[in-house]
């Protein structure tokens, strides 16, 4: 089941902005796991790559949320050789 924004919002009891830019996150934070489990990355390499600390990469892919901003993931993403796409359109 596809949980979105909106939902995860709802359930959390927090505003629909916050529930949107947790899922961001969470579906970039994923993508980022499964690239750096292809490459054979360690976390200590994409620290390297990505400019931020070993520590924080590490608590940001073992799925601590503190300090997690979206610059941070983006640069995590950058490091894997990915990037985002991003798309907007009309709300309902």
């Amino acid at each position: 089941m596809k949980t979105t924004g909106a939902a995860l919002a709802k359930k959390l009891g927090i505003s629909a902005a916050r529930g949107m830019e947790a899922t961001i996150k969470a579906k970039m934070i994923s993508a980022v796991l499964k690239a750096v489990a292809e490459q054979g990355l360690t976390h200590s390499e994409v620290a390297r790559r990505s400019g931020i600390p070993r520590s924080a990469v590490t608590g940001i892919l073992s799925g601590s949320m503190q300090k997690v901003t979206i610059d941070r993931v983006l640069r995590l993403l950058e490091a894997v050789g990915l990037v985002a796409d991003v798309r907007v359109r009309r709300a309902a």
